[in-house]
């Protein structure tokens, strides 16, 4: 049976990514990716950088929810969408892909055809951070906007981290939204079951090394390992 979202639920997302697109809350980050939209990158020096917030992306009835850190300087913030147009975008997309939660292995503009099932995809972070780092502030700023999407994703069941600071994040907001969330230890694979009280029964919230190219280059994540993350992610959905 096809999923469908009300009238009602689209007008809530609608609003919200054009709040998500507009914010400047942190003038750090807004001098950053804008500059990093009008220096550009030789490579993509044709491009027509997005350079401001970026929005999550994927089924908007999905039961898994894909947490990652923040846009690409040269990825999202480029192409305006998670996880598109990068290293880290290449090597999370196939996993999807070959797990059954996208249509294609590869994710290169907005308009490439992707699609996402039972999947949504975004992170704590909605700019891109000079060094890939945000501050605690800078993502205390951006915790409402997941929070919202988290709210509007009522048949979450399975949360996946990708890193470290999104699987705290991630951690920070279920206790927020009513969760019982024990002080939990960070590691690859590690599978967590978590109580629901606000809409009964249980989620999952599994740990994952972020796909990026110093975790990737260096073997510390393999796309075996990081296919085994969803393979899990699908298991529990089934």
């Amino acid at each position: 049976m096809t999923k469908t979202l009300s009238l009602s639920g689209e007008l809530a997302w609608q609003k919200l990514n054009a709040e998500v697109i507009t914010c400047g809350a942190c003038p750090r980050l807004v001098k950053w990716r804008e500059q990093v939209a009008r220096e550009k990158r030789r490579a993509y020096r044709d491009w027509d950088y997005w350079g401001k917030p970026v929005p999550g992306f994927g089924d908007l009835t999905a039961p898994l929810l894909i947490v990652g850190l923040a846009p690409g300087a040269h990825g999202a913030n480029r192409t305006g969408r998670m996880f598109t147009g990068d290293g880290s975008g290449d090597t999370l997309y196939r996993a999807l892909y070959e797990t059954g939660f996208a249509n294609q292995p590869v994710a290169r503009h907005p308009d490439d055809g992707l699609i996402l099932t039972d999947a949504f995809i975004t992170a704590v972070g909605r700019c891109a951070p000079p060094g890939n780092r945000p501050t605690t502030a800078e993502l205390d700023n951006c915790r409402p906007f997941l929070r919202r999407e988290w709210q509007l994703l009522p048949q979450i069941r399975v949360v996946v981290a990708l890193g470290q600071i999104a699987f705290e994040g991630c951690m920070r907001l279920m206790r927020e939204l009513g969760h019982e969330v024990p002080r939990l230890k960070f590691g690859h694979g590690l599978h967590y079951q978590l109580n629901s009280p606000i809409r009964g029964g249980f989620h999952h919230l599994i740990a994952s090394y972020h796909p990026s190219r110093q975790n990737t280059q260096t073997g510390r994540l393999t796309p075996k390992m990081l296919n085994d993350v969803f393979s899990l992610a699908r298991s529990l959905l089934d």
